[in-house]
């Protein structure tokens, strides 16, 4: 509409004052339609192209407060100025609340055609701002659906690409007699998965700036603890886990210390006894996130000498920093490691 000639369309069932105000728009420069009866002024508005209606209260069949009511059902409907030649405010406040974007009351003739060439350019101006929001609204959403769509197909790729980094290691882990440097690569391999499978959830996501964190988690522990029977590490993971969403930055941090904690678990807690259980539970409470992995296994205090290397307990400090976490350890029997960060 910016670049083209307004098209005004003036629904009135009286000849003469048609013949008036048509020579009025004509002066301005306006393309000029008009229409006897509500029925062909909507007929003439869903072929497109109308701008502004200019639409008389009094016609053959109803009023236009009907008119308006059907104008409702019509997508990019033009902007209306009321006419009415009662003097009674209700009409007017009627037609406003009904959708009119102005109304002129009919006074006389040179009065009444100044006022209505004004609200007519007024009304240009209203739908032509409304119609550019509009269209400015459509280019946002479909920037915003292929930025989307692009975002999904690139954590596929990346999903896919840790997939095959982890399948390697995998082989590696395989290929070599070494028992520390199998379970090192069998360690290598969890991080990997921990940081797929946020790639994997976030392609699989309507929204790419949230992780729903319950089944990420879940999702996670199951690999992990199938991996770890696998190897005859036979304790049992019982999960406590809320579901809610995620800021997408915070979850692979999260799943890779997850991964750790429950790793050296599954490695330390039980070794030369019976394996019991492990409990990983996490709720949201208000505007923070509390972690917690624990067992009843034989405990550590989270001060002294770690068992193995120590690398496990560096690793999920250094996610913890990235969190911003606090990472504390509850007493025992067995270890209890808690982790609080904001949501």
């Amino acid at each position: 509409m910016p670049n083209r000639t307004p098209h005004v369309l003036y629904v009135d069932d009286d000849p003469g004052l048609i013949r008036l105000v048509e020579k009025a728009m004509q002066r301005r420069g306006y393309i000029f339609l008009h229409a006897d009866s509500a029925e062909e002024g909507l007929a003439i508005i869903r072929r497109g192209g109308i701008d502004v209606v200019a639409l008389d209260h009094y016609l053959r069949t109803g009023t236009g407060l009907d008119m308006l009511a059907q104008l409702e059902e019509i997508e990019d409907k033009p902007a209306v100025v009321y006419v009415t030649g009662s003097a009674e405010l209700s009409i007017a406040v009627s037609a406003l609340k009904s959708g009119a974007t102005d109304f002129v009351p009919k006074s006389g003739a040179d009065e009444f055609m100044e006022l209505l060439l004004a609200a007519i350019e007024h009304a240009i101006a209203h739908v032509r701002l409304n119609r550019a929001k509009a269209k400015a609204e459509r280019e946002i959403q479909e920037a915003r659906e292929r930025a989307e769509m692009l975002l999904g197909e690139i954590n596929h790729r990346v999903a896919n690409s840790l997939a095959m980094v982890s399948a390697l290691v995998g082989l590696q882990a395989n290929a070599v007699e070494d028992p520390e440097a199998k379970r090192a690569l069998s360690e290598t391999q969890g991080r990997i998965q921990a940081i797929a499978g946020v790639h994997r959830h976030l392609y699989t996501s309507e929204d790419t700036r949230w992780v729903p964190i319950g089944d990420y988690l879940n999702s996670l522990i199951g690999e992990l603890e199938n991996t770890m029977q696998a190897e005859g590490r036979t304790a049992g993971i019982r999960l406590d886990i809320a579901g809610f969403p995620m800021a997408t930055e915070k979850v692979a941090s999260l799943g890779v210390i997850v991964t750790e904690l429950v790793t050296n678990a599954l490695k330390y807690a039980y070794a030369g006894r019976d394996p019991g259980e492990i409990r990983v539970h996490m709720q949201r409470d208000g505007d923070q996130v509390r972690l917690v992995v624990e067992d009843d296994g034989i405990g550590w205090s989270g001060t002294g000498k770690p068992q193995g290397t120590g690398l496990g307990t560096r690793i999920v400090r250094a996610m913890a920093m990235s969190l911003e976490a606090k990472v504390d350890y509850g007493p025992g029997p067995g270890t209890s490691v808690h982790v609080t960060f904001a949501a």
